[in-house]
């Protein structure tokens, strides 16, 4: 399994590096991001139709692409009217179409939307900040020094189960790895590199544990669904690593408090 996430990650982090570094004339991180959304919203949707809930896949799908798009346009108008209507179309649906469970069906299909799609958006709203692309650098790489650290520290070390009922393999002496394993790679941000960004030490502390805190309750999030639907991945389709919903658990909610911390703290 180690093998096959090390193969998986000398290619994947090239290209994830690439598509946001070259983001002209094609938005090639927004593409990726699409690409991604739609993937992981598909096997959020198939986790939940194996339950015997059939959401409304179609529409979740076409709601989470336009969300993932939505920061390309005007943004702060935009979201309001897409959350108006993912709550109020399929409703209209099940009206039209009655069927056993719909409520249920409903609210599965908003979960989708909400997860996938608007959690991204806020990754490609973070990319058209002012040095977006080091912000998106930030959030990436400080989320996998946080996941990595806390991976190998927490198997050679940990004894203290960090919330066993949910995910069973992840310590508390693993999540404090992780912290400082994030704040280390924020501090990087503070070098003059091309990469530089403008923070304080203090700040790049600050923000290094705000991270990983966030992305470790994130990846918490994701177990506590796969836990509820009886799965462990949420698909094979990335060699080592599950499926695209379970690569995107951390990563969101690292990038939310990010895209936060920039508007209020930094701008």
């Amino acid at each position: 399994m180690l093998k096959k996430r090390v193969i998986t990650a000398l290619w994947g982090i090239p290209l994830l590096v690439a598509a946001i570094w070259f983001d002209r004339p094609l938005p090639w991180f927004t593409i990726l991001v699409a690409i991604w959304g739609l993937l992981a919203t598909f096997e959020f949707y198939k986790m939940v139709a194996a339950s015997k809930v059939p959401p409304l896949t179609y529409f979740g799908l076409v709601w989470t692409l336009l969300f993932i798009l939505s920061p390309h346009f005007d943004y702060a108008l935009l979201t309001p009217l897409l959350l108006t209507l993912a709550v109020i179309l399929p409703l209209i649906w099940f009206l039209l179409r009655p069927q056993k469970e719909a409520l249920t069906s409903w609210a599965w299909t908003i979960a989708g939307i909400l997860y996938v799609g608007w959690l991204l958006s806020y990754m490609v709203a973070i990319r058209g900040l002012d040095d977006g692309r080091n912000w998106v650098f930030l959030v990436l790489f400080t989320t996998f020094a946080s996941d990595t650290t806390a991976f190998f520290v927490g198997g050679a070390l940990g004894r203290h189960r960090l919330a066993p009922s949910i995910s069973p393999g992840k310590t508390w002496e693993g999540a404090i790895a992780g912290a400082l394993g994030a704040i280390i790679v924020s501090l990087l941000f503070i070098i003059p590199t091309p990469l530089n960004l403008p923070l304080s030490y203090g700040q790049a502390i600050l923000l290094g544990l705000l991270v990983s805190v966030f992305g470790q309750l994130g990846d918490l999030a994701e177990s506590l669904l796969k836990r509820n639907m009886g799965v462990k991945d949420s698909s094979s389709l990335i060699p080592g690593h599950g499926g695209f919903l379970d690569r995107m658990d951390s990563v969101v909610f690292a990038g939310i408090v990010v895209y936060y911390y920039v508007i209020w703290a930094i701008l």
